[in-house]
């Protein structure tokens, strides 16, 4: 009697490329890491402020690249727009298409216009060809039995939000955005093993 072959999934390598302030964005880096390897997946931390010619290569190597980013006056901080202006060369060929993307950023207000962070990402993918990997939770917090302790307790679709009160250090991100952090870092390192499977089976 045969035996029935056991599949394996693939590894996916994802790349979380992130700029930090003052460590709160640092703290969602490292939970989008640890979702993802909880997945899984290879990952790898990349400063983007310090990014090397080693670490282009790692990126151009990635089936996943989660961007993230402060919101600093309704935008991703200035480091981070030098990163994303740097890409024009993988444009220019090409070299990121049909990787996956997704995004996460924190801002000291439960606002602070992180939405148009998160949409400056996925702008940013999609010149870039990459597929959008969103949050994939229905909202937290928004009823009388809800509480800010709920996985996206700031009810935001397009990525991972956090708020961090200005006046607080790295230690004070809340427990919930970190958690919602790493469910993305699990959905994108997951999404990544199905497209990689799909394309052996393509092949």
């Amino acid at each position: 009697m045969s035996v029935p072959a056991v599949s394996v999934l693939p590894v996916p390598v994802v790349s979380v490329a992130y700029h930090s302030g003052y460590g709160h964005t640092a703290v969602l880096a490292e939970a989008v890491r640890a979702g993802a390897a909880d997945a899984g997946a290879e990952v790898r931390l990349i400063k983007v402020d310090e990014i090397t010619e080693e670490q282009w290569t790692l990126l151009d190597g990635s089936d996943a690249i989660v961007f993230g980013s402060p919101t600093y006056m309704g935008t991703a901080s200035g480091a981070f727009h030098a990163f994303a202006e740097a890409t024009s060369a993988r444009w220019a060929t090409q070299a990121w298409k049909d990787k996956l993307a997704a995004g996460f950023t924190n801002s000291g207000s439960k606002s602070g216009d992180k939405l148009h962070t998160l949409q400056f990402f996925q702008i940013l993918a999609a010149q870039l060809g990459m597929h959008w990997v969103n949050l994939g939770l229905l909202p937290g917090w928004n009823s009388s039995t809800g509480s800010e302790n709920d996985l996206n307790r700031l009810g935001v679709f397009l990525g991972a939000a956090a708020q961090t009160n200005v006046d607080e250090g790295a230690e004070a991100v809340h427990k919930a955005d970190v958690a919602t952090a790493e469910h993305l870092g699990r959905r994108v390192a997951e999404t990544a093993q199905v497209f990689l499977a799909g394309r052996a089976q393509v092949a």
